[in-house]
């Protein structure tokens, strides 16, 4: 990328609105024109929103918006807002931020182990479809602590924070040489697992019902790993999209918050758009954000953290709210042009469930229930608002589970659910 010229990023944003033109594939040509693809994209702000501005006083259809649901308006009837659902036995307030997508119950607890998240649980029953199963991105992530995508074994996923280093990765053709080492590192990777399966195989005798447990558990990543391998190495000399968009630059700078979110949602929505995958998390990380621009050239009173534990400061309340809307301005811009983008007979927005939330209900007082809950597009029956019970929370998972049965898996659990969501159709 270094090789590039370096480009604004309002041109490169600008940029993202001419058309893409995609290699054709076999696996586009659909035999049931109406089996179109289903996508996903899961966003997680880790310290949440201001919860007295997001839910709305009332329910229904004929809700009133609340001020953080107003630069949403023009797209009503895109989305559903929530209240009442959370992770049972989730607790611990910022401990919980690496469950969001996999309900793992007590991650304060000694024992604690995660488990397999949203998307991950998807790619797995979907299998590979596209080049890449799932794009796990961040924003000012600490990528060694903190992710939303989690394996079968509970094993974190790193998240990519660089937009540029993603548009190498999607849009970026090796040479054929390049293409080649590709295969055969992938061949020695193979071959390394299977002395690893020959090795656990006769210690498998000696262990205990717990191990043997964990050992099945590590054998079923091993092959899942294997599976991923080998479709690697036939997507490794498949000749990637080409479009008419500039490599972004990154922004460096932390404390460019808003726009770094904005570049990264730009750089999901060319990943779905494109069909270089059908799954994308994005993690912002708040908690490691320090002072930032909240508006314009404005700066916070003090980092993230420390302003979401307001204590009721007007000066922090009134900094947060600005910080929010701008983040629910950047939501309604993406259902705009997701909207706008026409795939055969169906937008973009059609095809794809845009999940906003948090594992956080209230960061200044570390409550983790009655989280701010989000869902746009998928052709769900929109333009409602959900209201379960606020006291006794309906599980988060029945929304998970309603949405892996809106992408065509087979299934009525995941997490802690209780089967699909009430009230909420497709």
């Amino acid at each position: 990328m270094t090789k590039h010229p370096r480009i604004r990023r309002r041109a490169f944003l600008q940029a993202t609105g001419v058309s893409i033109s995609l290699p054709w594939l076999e696996s586009n040509a659909y035999a049931d024109p109406t089996d179109q693809p289903k996508r996903m994209l899961l966003i997680s702000n880790n310290l949440g929103v201001l919860p007295r501005h997001f839910f709305p006083q009332d329910s229904g259809p004929k809700y009133t918006p609340s001020p953080y649901l107003q630069p949403l308006q023009d797209y009503r009837d895109d989305f559903t807002v929530f209240t009442g659902l959370s992770h049972p036995y989730v607790e611990g307030g910022h401990s919980t931020e690496n469950c969001f997508l996999t309900a793992a119950k007590h991650p304060t607890g000694s024992r604690f182990r995660n488990t397999i998240s949203l998307d991950q649980y998807a790619a797995e029953a979907l299998r590979r479809q596209t080049r890449f199963p799932t794009l796990n991105l961040g924003v000012n992530l600490n990528t060694a602590l903190r992710s939303l995508s989690w394996t079968r074994d509970g094993v974190l996923l790193p998240a990519i924070d660089s937009p540029a280093a993603l548009f190498t990765l999607m849009f970026t053709q090796g040479s054929v040489q390049q293409q080649q080492e590709l295969v055969e590192r992938l061949k020695r990777r193979e071959s390394i697992l299977d002395a690893i399966s020959a090795t656990t195989s006769t210690l498998k005798r000696r262990l205990s019902k717990f191990d043997h447990q964990r050992i099945d558990q590590y054998f079923t990543s091993i092959r899942e790993l294997e599976k991923r391998l080998e479709s690697s190495g036939q997507w490794a000399t498949t000749a990637k999209p080409k479009i008419d968009v500039p490599p972004p630059t990154d922004i460096t700078d932390r404390s460019r918050f808003i726009e770094k979110l904005d570049l990264m949602l730009t750089m999901a929505r060319l990943a779905l758009q494109t069909d270089s995958t059908r799954i994308v998390t994005l993690m912002l990380d708040a908690f490691e954000t320090g002072v930032f621009h909240y508006e314009q050239d404005n700066k916070t009173l003090t980092g993230y953290h420390n302003l979401s534990h307001h204590g009721q400061r007007a000066e922090h309340l009134e900094q947060l709210r600005i910080t929010d809307i701008r983040q629910m301005e950047l939501l309604g811009q993406q259902l705009k042009i997701m909207k706008s983008i026409q795939i055969q007979d169906e937008s973009l927005l059609d095809q794809t469930m845009l999940l906003f939330g948090s594992n956080m209900g209230n960061a200044n007082t570390h409550t983790n229930t009655n989280l701010p809950i989000l869902l746009a597009g998928g052709k769900f029956q929109h333009g409602e608002h959900l209201v379960f019970d606020r006291e006794k929370n309906t599980p988060l998972s029945n929304l998970f589970v309603s949405m892996l049965q809106n992408m065509k898996i087979e299934t009525n659990q995941f997490g802690s659910s209780t089967g699909p969501l009430e009230g909420l159709r497709f």
